[in-house]
């Protein structure tokens, strides 16, 4: 599994409008299903899913100026990604109580909980990766993260 192959590049938000954890999880579910890669008819559901997770089971913003909030999905195909960047910082209630520039959104069909397990591992890699994150911080552009998201692929040894 590949980052590009995982984020829909339609649902790639280089200055999110929303500067808080909900209204986050809101846009960039919002831009998933604007690009197809959701159902429309789902997005309320979704969004409610991923806040009641960051609520009841921790956050998802795990420090270092990144979140990764995710869930399982009813009649997904496959799993999917959405990516936002924030200049300002967004108070996602990090581990490390500092803000979040990088969010990773990812949906996965709930029936595949292996490609759910595989995406997680991916994109938590990457993140974990300083080198990555600052370019993800820099990368003001659409182009510049799928430049970004093409470049780590690259290099990732046989995924």
């Amino acid at each position: 599994m590949k980052l590009c192959e995982l984020v829909c590049e339609e649902a790639i938000v280089p200055e999110l409008e929303s500067r808080d954890r909900n209204g986050v999880i809101r846009e960039l579910v919002r831009v998933l299903a604007d690009s197809g890669a959701i159902p429309a008819g789902t997005t309320d559901g979704v969004i409610k899913s991923i806040i009641a997770r960051e609520r009841t089971r921790g956050t998802t913003g795990f420090g270092k100026g990144v979140a990764a909030p995710h869930a399982k999905v009813s009649g997904l195909k496959r799993v999917v990604a959405a990516i936002g960047r924030s200049t300002t910082g967004i108070d996602f209630a990090a581990l490390d109580g500092g803000p979040v520039f990088g969010v990773f959104l990812i949906l996965s069909p709930e029936d595949e909980p292996e490609q759910h397990l595989q995406a997680m591992e991916l994109v938590f890699r990457h993140l974990q990766q300083e080198r990555f994150r600052r370019f993800l911080q820099q990368s003001d552009t659409v182009e510049k993260i799928v430049d970004l998201l093409k470049e780590v692929d690259d290099a990732a040894p046989g995924d």
